[in-house]
């Protein structure tokens, strides 16, 4: 049985910054340091750091008084900004950098007298967090019907943004509908969209080029991940999600010569490995790694975490 793994696959820059940011303030502050949400979305990156003393929780309330704080990758609304602040909470924004800048540039817009129309999934934190950030109303929209539905004259002039975890192939017939629905629209370059979601979704397409299945290592309430394995049935290729090794199951892989190996952007290389371990429980593995885009990209910590 061949493996073949997708180049680049697993966690990206904002991932390993968030995690760093939480790993660092252990060191620095000792147990326990308070993380709001999971930091990302993998439990086993998240029970790895509750063992070295994280303790995630979903509201500050519960955050004792002077307890160092996280915010996690996915961003969060001005009010929990506030609320930390009127708390005195010493807090660590583990915010990705790219979620950040499209925080920055919805504020512009509206600055600028645009109405701000989102695309995005309804209930993501990352979501949540962009909409409360801007400080003025905000527009979702999911998919291109949703643009017929919006309250807002096809005159108004508006901006778009988009989700990070959303790549280029995503949004852009959503982009097509707005940009025919209104004759006063501006959005982002697509190079703004995020690199990584983007380069894993490339790679998952040229991985069903060779695969007879292909295997999304991610949790199931992650975004790109589940993105990940709808681009492998939409090329014609068997797909599924797992957590890690023990979720596999024989039946899908059995019989078949090429095995395409994946991970979404969250989701550590050992559990790739756990993936690989059990692939070879079920017949010899021969594993190798498919041709793709090197990334390069490290974002700087927060100050107080850099010495």
């Amino acid at each position: 049985m061949r493996v073949i793994l997708a180049q680049p696959r697993g966690f990206c820059a904002g991932v390993v910054r968030a995690i760093d940011i939480v790993e660092k303030a252990l060191d620095k502050y000792g147990q326990p340091v308070y993380v709001r949400h999971e930091i990302v979305h993998n439990k086993h990156v998240v029970n790895t750091l509750k063992n070295k003393g994280a303790r995630f929780i979903e509201e500050l309330d519960e955050i004792p008084e002077g307890a160092i704080t996280v915010f996690s990758a996915h961003g969060v609304p001005q009010s929990v900004v506030k609320t930390a602040q009127d708390r005195g909470l010493p807090v660590l924004d583990a915010t990705c950098p790219l979620v950040s800048k499209v925080h920055n540039q919805g504020k512009r817009y509206i600055a600028n007298g645009r109405t701000l129309i989102l695309i995005g999934h309804a209930g993501h934190p990352e979501v949540e967090g962009t909409m409360g950030q801007v400080g003025a109303p905000v527009h979702l929209v999911q998919n291109e019907a949703d643009v017929a539905t919006l309250k807002i004259s096809v005159n108004t002039p508006v901006a778009y943004i988009t989700q990070t975890t959303l790549s280029i192939d995503d949004t852009k017939g959503i982009i097509v509908v707005l940009k025919k629905h209104f004759s006063d629209i501006v959005g982002p370059e697509t190079s703004d969209i995020c690199y990584a979601t983007q380069n894993r979704q490339t790679s998952v397409r040229e991985l069903a080029k060779l695969a007879d299945v292909i295997l999304v290592v991610g949790a199931a309430n992650s975004s790109n991940s589940n993105r990940l394995r709808e681009i492998g049935i939409e090329e014609g290729i068997p797909s599924y999600l797992i957590n890690d090794g023990s979720e596999l199951k024989p039946e899908w892989v059995r019989g078949k010569k090429v095995i395409g190996l994946t991970a979404g952007a969250s989701a550590p290389e050992e559990l790739v490995r756990h993936v690989i371990a059990a692939l070879g429980e079920i017949e010899d593995v021969e594993v190798e790694t498919m041709e793709g885009k090197k990334e390069h990209i490290e974002f700087r910590l927060p100050a107080e975490l850099r010495a």
